[in-house]
């Protein structure tokens, strides 16, 4: 049985920042049912998430300050896609701002919802190949730390303290898999 969704009775702006904007909505359920829920407006573009291969063997990572968790995480190059940018071109952009690499080829793995129950927010998850050196100033507030990490070595990997984003563990696992199927088609 296939629900059908509520209806939005009323919906109106309660709070707002440079980066959030939270909505309250009222909903109808086909039930007769109702209820108020606030979540969060997210931009409508979306942002990216890129697994660069350095070679066939050893993934990029990086590790930055979070402030959500005021501590250093390590994860994958990551951002928001711009106005007038596909998902394309912002993870192209993404990786030469955040590790000094441009690349030949990316390949979109995934779509992913974050927090879907109070957030509209989604990332598309891409593996970057064929790999070269390109910079662009990014807006992060210090240089960010490159990790290389050899893919073979990924429960290693999801063991260390400061690599716990379910966003950076989840595009570890599609992208292994998405590896070990081209593997076995060759």
């Amino acid at each position: 049985m296939k629900n059908r969704l509520p209806q939005i009775t009323d919906s109106r702006m309660v709070a707002k920042s440079r980066f959030f904007a939270i909505e309250q909505i009222d909903l109808a359920f086909s039930n007769g049912q109702t209820r108020e829920y606030e979540r969060m407006a997210g931009s409508g573009r979306g942002a990216v998430m890129v697994v660069p291969m350095l070679d066939h063997e050893t993934m990029l990572l990086v590790r930055e300050y979070c402030a959500g968790t005021h501590s250093y995480e390590l994860g994958f190059p990551k951002g928001l896609i711009d106005p007038g940018e596909t998902g394309e071109q912002a993870a192209n952009r993404e990786l030469q701002e955040e590790i000094g690499y441009a690349t030949e080829q990316l390949q979109h793995i995934h779509d992913v919802a974050m927090a879907p129950a109070f957030f509209n927010a989604h990332m598309k998850i891409y593996l970057a190949s064929g790999l070269y050196p390109s910079k662009l100033e990014g807006d992060e507030p210090e240089p960010l730390e490159v990790v290389p990490w050899p893919i073979a070595d990924y429960q290693n990997l999801l063991s260390q303290p400061d690599f716990n984003e379910a966003r950076s563990i989840a595009a570890l696992m599609l992208v292994r898999d998405q590896l070990a199927q081209q593997q076995e088609l060759k």
